[in-house]
């Protein structure tokens, strides 16, 4: 049987009025609009997956089948995978909804060959992990056209070129939204307040209420209403679905209020609903924003030319996408290193701090790894290329940070775990009003649907809806005035219950760069004379000692050796061994010396943020035990733990094994804060269950992370852990209030006890009780 005679199942009745697989017009009463969606819809139902025509909200013949053959080839793209797999990264146009993204992983998972296969609806990519080569890839990929999803390859550029749609449709709701319900307020004022007010003008203030209050909430509704229909479609109910329903019955209640002139319209409340319900939106919509930027920013690191050197020793320049692994390239003095690399020439002097987050530059030694995105602070060097741009370290990072970002996207906030269980029961005592008066009472359908539409003015989800946004609102704002910046829809419910903490060294306990330690014993004239030398360099000790004597004059004829020190005259300033002492300094040090005169050591520190010790402290008052996890060396780490207060520490760690703790302490099922300040970071920042970054951090940290704290230190970390459990009990107390309120006006509206009147007041009240609740999580608390 063809797909065009099979019968036609409940799951796809809307296809009477489109096509039955992309939902497009059709004529004649056609079931398909063509017949690359007529084959599309047999792949689907072949595979059992006729369920994603009921899931489905996406627009319209937005995963119509392209005619031509799928243009792109993914041969080029193949990198190996684990286990003689090989991973492709796609970009899929058409991938619209949630639908979209399970009708995706479910089609390819039924495929022998595929081991994994995850779309990320914020970013549309999706990535393939499969057994095969050029030939099975070609296949999946014309799979996925025959489905209707075109796809190319995902690159970094994808990311700042895709089109934030949602975005821009959510801005223009909430712009409808919010000037509407300021303009129904003031008609609604007029009426509330004007009792001596005639029948003619109030009839008149209804219908200018109802003139701005309809449009309004017809078009800026029109993202729950998509949601709603979606969950219906789905067999499941949320907070979607209440409010719709909520600000739908109110504006129609509102009308017949309108058409008899009755005292009062409450289409004020509805459009301020819809305007506060959007604001939400939009804040939940950035904060995805955020990390698709965290990504884009860690993929830059990569982006721009290298310099191949050929076999006969001739340079060109190419991009860093088209180096392969093997290429021989030259990295010069001062230039980033694009790619993971092995050292050919017999040292290099590297700063690793954006993926290590090490102090100091290091040095490297022949055949060493060497890190994407070190800078070259030495002579120039030969690397060889270790890994492609779409298979080495920042590569894997940025998946990191894509998937993670994608799980937390998944996590269910309190309202609407609620609305689960609200939403349903409602509906149905609403439903139940209407058959007792209608049927077993006798009244006309008129007289039975007053009490019914009251149960739903009066249930109407507006406490249960703003619970948690309120408490929400109210706590960031808080934290925002003690210099704490919250960065995700769903921070303030994951620190809450956080009961660990990790924390990075450099950056993060510490503040980050060098400092020339006191020394009473030394003679300013030679520290003037040093620090004229050091102007001539970049290296970090010696900007220290720069900023130890500002005013001191640059040195003429300064010759910096890379990686070892600089030359003025018969003065030398640097390592012991290039100034011609015997070695044995401990920690970060300069020794200066002129002609054969004693040598001078300039000792410095990473110096420890003075409320280092105390926000740790206050983390252990509030249970949380902590660790400290550090690329540093294992000396400066273990001074820093036992300085602050930390037990277990771990130095010389990287980004992958940061994430790998990360990851270990959510498999143990602890709860982790991981605080961090590095590109190094990022990784252990995004698969914690929830993160901070300082102020002073990188932009990719602070992307990543949930929190930034603004000013730097960690002294308002505590105080934001005390604040979220704070109000994540407020917010469990506004919806224990919006139940119990509902168990006793909800009996009086079935009665017929409870006017529309009546239950916009008490509906109303409600939202007031637990709005002032609300304003008391400002406020800290244990």
């Amino acid at each position: 049987m063809t797909a065009g005679s099979r019968p036609v199942p409940a799951a796809e009745a809307r296809s009477l009025a489109g096509c039955a697989h992309c939902g497009a017009a059709v004529a004649g009463g056609a079931r398909f609009c063509c017949a690359g969606c007529e084959a599309a819809h047999a792949i689907v139902s072949g595979l059992g997956l006729d369920a994603f025509y009921a899931r489905r909200s996406g627009e319209a013949g937005a995963i119509r089948p392209a005619e031509e053959a799928p243009a792109c080839d993914p041969a080029a793209h193949l990198r190996p995978g684990p286990d003689g797999t090989a991973e492709l990264d796609l970009l899929l146009s058409g991938l619209s909804c949630g639908a979209c993204v399970w009708l995706v992983e479910q089609a390819l998972g039924a495929e022998p060959s595929v081991r994994r296969a995850r779309a990320n609806l914020t970013t549309r990519r999706l990535a393939l992990r499969f057994s095969g080569g050029a030939e099975e890839a070609r296949r999946l990929v014309g799979l996925l056209a025959r489905l209707g999803f075109r796809s190319a390859p995902w690159t970094p550029a994808c990311l700042s070129a895709a089109e934030d749609r949602e975005m821009r449709e959510l801005l223009r709701a909430l712009g409808i939204a919010a000037f509407g319900a300021m303009n129904v307020m003031l008609v609604s004022v007029a009426v509330w307040v004007g009792d001596d007010m005639g029948d003619a003008t109030r009839h008149l203030m209804h219908w200018i209420a109802a003139a701005i209050g309809l449009p309004v909430v017809l078009l800026a509704g029109m993202p729950f209403y998509r949601s709603a229909f979606a969950a219906m479609r789905g067999g499941r109910a949320n907070m979607d679905l209440a409010v719709s329903l909520g600000v739908i019955a109110t504006a129609l209640m509102s009308l017949s209020e309108t058409l008899r002139n009755g005292p009062y319209t409450w289409f004020d409340g509805a459009t301020l609903l819809l305007a506060l319900l959007l604001a939400g939106r939009v804040l939940d919509r950035a904060a995805r924003g955020r990390a698709r930027r965290a990504v884009a920013e860690l993929l830059a690191l990569q982006q721009g030319s290298v310099t191949r050197l050929a076999p006969d020793g001739t340079a060109e320049t190419i991009a860093a996408e088209a180096a392969a692994a093997g290429d021989t390239l030259l990295l010069s003095a001062g230039e980033r290193l694009r790619l993971d690399a092995t050292l050919l020439d017999a040292e290099a002097l590297l700063d690793t701090s954006a993926t290590t987050g090490e102090s100091l530059p290091r040095r490297f030694l022949a055949g060493e790894a060497l890190p994407a995105g070190a800078i070259n602070m030495g002579a120039p060097v030969r690397v060889a290329v270790a890994a492609s741009a779409a298979e080495g370290s920042l590569a894997a990072l940025s998946r990191l940070l894509s998937e993670a970002e994608a799980a937390k996207g998944r996590i269910a906030s309190i309202a609407d775990r609620a609305a689960r269980l609200y939403v349903p029961v409602v509906h149905a005592v609403a439903a139940a009003t209407f058959l007792l008066w209608f049927a077993l009472l006798g009244a006309g359908w008129q007289e039975a649907l007053v009490p019914a539409v009251a149960v739903l003015i009066i249930t109407c989800p507006c406490a249960l809806a703003i619970a948690v946004p309120a408490v929400r609102v109210v706590a960031t704002g808080a934290l925002f005035r003690k210099g704490v910046l919250v960065a995700h829809p769903t921070a303030l419910e994951r620190l809450a219950a956080a009961d660990h903490a990790v924390l990075d060294k450099t950056g993060t306990l510490t503040e980050g760069r060098p400092e020339l330690l006191p020394d009473p014993a030394r003679d300013p004239a030679v520290l003037r004379r040093a620090a004229g030398i050091a102007r001539a360099s970049h290296h970090p000790l010696a900007r220290a000692l720069v900023r130890a004597c500002p005013d001191a004059p640059a040195a003429p004829g300064v010759i910096e050796v890379p990686g070892k020190g600089l030359i003025a005259g018969e003065a030398r300033l640097g390592s012991a061994g290039f100034v011609g002492v015997p070695a044995g300094f401990e920690g970060m040090t300069l020794v200066f010396r002129e002609d054969e005169g004693a040598a001078v050591v300039f000792r410095f520190s990473d110096r420890l943020r003075p409320d280092s010790a105390a926000a740790v402290a206050g983390l252990h008052a509030l249970g949380l035990t902590t660790e400290l996890l550090s690329g540093d060396g294992p000396q400066a780490v273990e001074e820093a733990a036992l300085a602050t207060g930390i037990g277990p520490w771990q130095a010389q760690a990287g980004p992958a094994e940061k994430a790998e703790r990360i990851a270990d302490l959510v498999a143990a099922g602890r709860r982790p804060l991981m605080v961090g300040d590095g590109i190094n970071d990022a990784g252990a920042l995004a698969l914690a269950h929830v993160s901070a970054a300082p102020g002073t951090g990188t932009d990719l940290a602070q992307s990543a992370a949930d929190l930034v704290l603004r000013a730097g230190g960690l002294s308002p970390l505590a105080a934001a852990i005390r604040i979220a459990r704070r109000a994540e009990r407020i917010a469990r107390q506004n919806i224990g209030f919006s139940f119990a309120y509902n168990l006793v006006a909800v009996p009086a509206a079935i009665a017929g006890l409870a006017t529309p009147l009546i239950a916009a007041a008490v509906m109303a009240s409600s939202s007031l009780i637990v709005i002032g609740n609300a304003l008391r999580a400002g406020a800290e608390g244990r």
